[in-house]
This record gives structure tokens, C-alpha cells and sequence, in this order.
């Protein structure tokens, strides 16, 4: 079972853009091969951050409204959004360590 939450282009606004805390969002989608590889390294990250970072997942196939307005071209792509903006991203199955140094920079 996943530790990022499902998010939809109805819930975005809600769980990401109004967070109070920083939130990694995870692009992905179920035919993706590289997305299956990197969702175990989110999982990870959400355990490592835990009350720092709230992590979530977005389904492009079912979601393209987001992920049309984020110009969401190749997945796996992980965005990190702080005080409603999006402040970094990552695209492709990256290791931890990079995901990791990345989130690292947004934490207060």
C-alpha cells in the first residue's frame, strides 16, 4: 500500500496548492514502467519526511486538467510545490538521494 495519497484534478487545489506544509506530488500513471520504479523511493521519502512533507499522487491518465496545466510531458515527474507554488521538479525514476537533496532545499 502506497503512503502517497491520491490526489485528482477535483482534490488538487485542496491538497497541494493549499497546503500549509511543502507537498511533492508524483506524476505517474499505471502503464508507466519507470513510475513503478520510483513509486517505492516516494514511499520512502514520505516515511524519511513524515509532518514535514505531505506526499501524493497524481494519476495523468485520470487527471489531465493538472497535468495538462503543469505541462506534464514525460512521467515519472515529481513537483514540488510550497505555499501553492511550484518550486522544483524532478523528472524520471531518480534515487532517493537525489529526490531526497531536492526536498531538502524547501524545508524550513
Amino acid at each position: 500500500m502506497s503512503k502517497a495519497a491520491p490526489v485528482t484534478d477535483s482534490t488538487f487545489q485542496e491538497e497541494v496548492l493549499d497546503s500549509d506544509t511543502p507537498v511533492l506530488v508524483d506524476f505517474w500513471a499505471p502503464w508507466c514502467g519507470p513510475c513503478r520504479m520510483v513509486s517505492p523511493v516516494v514511499d520512502e521519502i514520505a516515511d524519511q519526511y513524515e509532518g514535514q512533507v505531505k506526499v501524493v499522487k497524481l494519476n495523468t491518465d485520470e487527471n489531465p486538467t493538472v497535468a495538462g496545466q503543469y505541462g506534464i510531458r514525460s512521467i515519472p515527474t515529481l513537483m514540488i510545490f510550497k505555499g501553492g507554488q511550484r518550486v522544483d521538479m524532478v523528472v524520471g525514476a531518480v534515487p532517493k538521494t537525489t529526490l531526497a537533496n531536492t526536498l531538502e532545499k524547501h524545508l524550513d
